[in-house]
């Protein structure tokens, strides 16, 4: 046996857990609803719409419906074989969290919409990763309130997903028109001051709002509070720096971190892997 998957059906989501036990190439996987992908061992491949990539632990991928990708498997062992979670969401489900989303957190252009792109693929939060776990971990032991479990996960996931894609359209206002909106101007000061501890007073006046309603509003649209969100950025901006192939202690103290040992911390902790390792993954080789 090659690959064994278990299929949970559930309120509109359909949740399935893949292990492949033997190295496999060019394996089809198509979207018929929006498909939600999560790694919780070992790697793969991804060939589809988009360059080649690895797929890994503490990564989301998504398809979009009518999509297809093909998967290599090139680590898979019948002792250490490959998971995959994936969970497949009606788009009905889908548009109606996304009229939630925006009622409750409406963004300063547009609203919130589902992935236009054919795939998306990038990291993910801790507190996504113990979601994933959660579920997975739920119908693996047979849990009495798996139902449940899945029900409410899908939607918390979905929301994750959606505040993602809402904080990359944000980021884009701020990096084409930094001017155009309060919180544009916010994020485009972040992003261009990581080095940097946060000067609250001078986001304020950007936003032109008292402390306490930017922390309320900030919270609202981002999904965390400042600090959270400026540490965020910092190891994202490491992970690029990281796979130029920039040492790692250079890395620490570029992006802000006064302690290299603080910063790997973080890094293992928000990637699921040490930035050393990281960087000998994801950096080009040396030319010759």
């Amino acid at each position: 046996m090659i690959e064994n998957r278990m299929l949970f059906a559930r309120h509109a989501a359909e949740l399935s857990i893949y292990d492949t036990f033997a190295p496999a190439r060019d394996v089809p996987l198509r979207a018929d609803e929006l498909l939600y992908c999560a790694m919780t061992q070992g790697r793969k491949r991804m060939h589809g719409p988009h360059p080649a990539h690895d797929f890994l632990p503490h990564q989301s991928y998504v398809l979009a419906p009518g999509e297809q990708v093909l998967i290599d498997f090139p680590e898979a062992t019948l002792q250490r074989p490959t998971r995959c979670l994936t969970i497949a969401v009606e788009r009905e489900r889908l548009r109606r969290l996304c009229d939630r989303l925006d009622r409750h957190a409406p963004l300063p252009r547009g609203s919130w919409q589902t992935v236009h792109r054919h795939s998306w693929h990038g990291h993910h939060s801790e507190a996504t990763q113990g979601l994933l776990e959660r579920i997975a971990g739920s119908f693996l032991q047979a849990d009495t309130d798996n139902d449940l479990v899945l029900d409410h996960g899908v939607d918390e996931l979905l929301g994750r997903l959606l505040r993602q894609q809402g904080r990359e359209f944000l980021l884009a206002c701020a990096a084409a028109e930094p001017d155009h909106d309060p919180f544009s101007a916010v994020l485009d000061h972040i992003e261009h001051h990581l080095a940097q501890p946060l000067d609250i007073d001078r986001l304020c006046r950007l936003s032109c709002m008292s402390r306490t309603r930017f922390y309320a509003r900030f919270a609202a649209l981002l999904g965390c509070p400042p600090n959270a969100y400026l540490l965020e950025r910092r190891l994202h901006r490491a992970a690029a720096l990281l796979a130029q192939g920039m040492a790692v202690t250079r890395v620490a103290y570029e992006v802000g971190f006064q302690s290299p040992s603080h910063f790997s911390r973080r890094f293992q902790a928000r990637y699921g892997i040490a930035p050393s390792r990281y960087r000998a993954h994801a950096a080009p080789p040396p030319p010759d």
